[in-house]
């Protein structure tokens, strides 16, 4: 089991609050984990930010944003010795700017 919690700050207000970027981005993050996406879960909130979800079959990877605050608080946890999610967190910063 691996669990890795962080937070990205001074990210563009325009990715942050892209639901459909943040959507590719996690189901991205899952394939460069080498984990199976189950199904993909996302909420658009009025007037800003967005939270989703990718359900793995080795766990999870999250993201909840505040556009208003330029940030972001992810989280991906894999289980499985095959899992790379290291890969993950590390794309996901790169792809939230």
């Amino acid at each position: 089991m691996k669990h890795i919690l962080f937070t990205l700050k001074g990210c563009p207000r325009s990715l942050l609050d892209d639901e459909l970027h943040i959507r590719d981005v996690l189901v991205d993050a899952a394939r460069l984990a080498q984990s199976q996406v189950l199904a993909v879960s996302s909420h658009k909130f009025d007037p800003q930010g967005v939270t989703a979800i990718v359900l793995l079959a080795e766990s999870h990877i999250s993201i909840h944003t505040w556009p208003e605050n330029g940030m972001a608080v992810c989280d991906v946890f894999t289980c499985g010795d095959h899992t790379h999610p290291k890969a993950a967190a590390i794309y996901m910063a790169d792809a939230m700017g």
